[in-house]
C-alpha cells in the first residue's frame, strides 16, 4: 500500500443508510436504555441492588444500528455477555493483580466467545467489568453478579425482539444462514488452432510465433495447470 492509499483510509466510510433510518437507530437505541433502567428499577432488589451493566449502551448500537448483523442476534448478545461474564469472574478470583487480570479478562472472553459462535464485541466490557468493580460483585458473590448480566441481557433481548419488529424495514432475529455449497465451476472452453488465427488476426501485428507452435504451448500450459491443481488437493 502506498502513502497516498494508506492516508486515504483513514477518510470516514460513510454508512448507506437516509438519515431517518439512522434517526430511528438513535431514537429506538436510547429508548432502550430507558425501558432497560426502568425496568431493573421495578424489578425485586431483595438485599441487593439491580444494576444496569454499561455495556449494554454499547450492546444497543449493534442491536439497534446494525440489527441484521451477526453480531448483533440473540445467541451473541445473551451468550456472549453471560460468557464474558464468567470470564471476568474467573481472572477477578484467580489472578489477585487488576491490571493482569483486566487483560487476561478481556482476551478469555474473546476467545470463549469465538469458541462458541456468540462473538459480541460489547460483551469484552462486561469482562473487564467484573474486574474493574470486582469488590462490589464480590461482595454480592458470583451467583448475583451473573445473575444481573444475565437479566440485564435477557430484557435487552425481548426489547431488541420488539422494537426491532416495530420499525419499518427490520427484521429481528434473522435466520442463520445454511451453509451454500460451491457454485458449479464455469464449463471448460477449449481453444482450437482456429481461434489462434483469428486472435493473431485481430491483433493486427507481426507476431514472431506460428498458430502450431502457439497451439503447443497452450496445451502445455494446460497440463502444466492441472498438474499444480492436481497437487494442490487434497489426497
Amino acid at each position: 500500500m502506498d502513502s497516498r492509499s494508506f492516508f486515504a483510509s483513514f477518510r470516514p466510510h460513510p454508512l448507506p443508510t437516509s438519515f431517518a433510518e439512522k434517526l430511528r437507530s438513535a431514537l429506538a437505541g436510547g429508548s432502550a436504555i430507558l425501558l432497560l433502567t426502568l425496568a431493573l428499577q421495578h424489578l425485586p432488589q431483595n438485599l441487593l441492588p439491580m444494576l444496569i451493566v454499561v455495556s449494554m449502551a454499547a450492546s444497543a448500537t449493534l442491536l439497534y444500528a446494525t440489527p441484521h448483523s451477526p453480531l448483533s442476534q440473540p445467541w451473541n448478545l445473551v451468550g456472549g455477555h453471560v460468557v464474558s461474564a464468567i470470564a471476568g469472574l474467573l481472572c477477578s478470583a484467580l489472578i489477585p493483580e487488576p491490571t493482569i487480570a483486566a487483560g487476561a479478562a478481556v482476551g478469555l472472553a474473546i476467545l470463549a466467545m469465538q469458541l462458541l459462535s456468540c462473538l459480541h464485541p460489547p460483551s469484552a466490557a462486561t469482562a473487564l467489568m467484573m474486574v474493574l468493580g470486582s469488590s462490589q460483585f464480590h461482595v454480592m458473590q458470583w451467583q448475583w453478579a451473573l445473575a444481573i448480566v444475565a437479566i440485564n441481557a435477557g430484557i435487552s433481548l425481548l426489547l431488541a425482539l420488539t422494537i426491532n419488529n416495530l420499525l419499518p424495514g427490520r427484521r429481528y432475529p434473522m435466520p442463520a444462514l445454511p451453509a451454500q455449497t460451491p457454485p458449479k465451476p464455469a464449463p471448460f472452453i477449449e481453444l482450437e488452432e482456429s481461434d489462434l488465427t483469428r486472435a493473431l488476426e485481430q491483433m493486427d501485428s507481426a507476431i514472431d510465433v506460428s498458430e502450431e507452435d502457439l497451439a503447443q504451448i497452450y496445451k502445455l500450459a494446460l497440463q502444466s495447470a492441472q498438474k499444480r491443481i492436481e497437487a494442490a488437493m487434497p489426497s
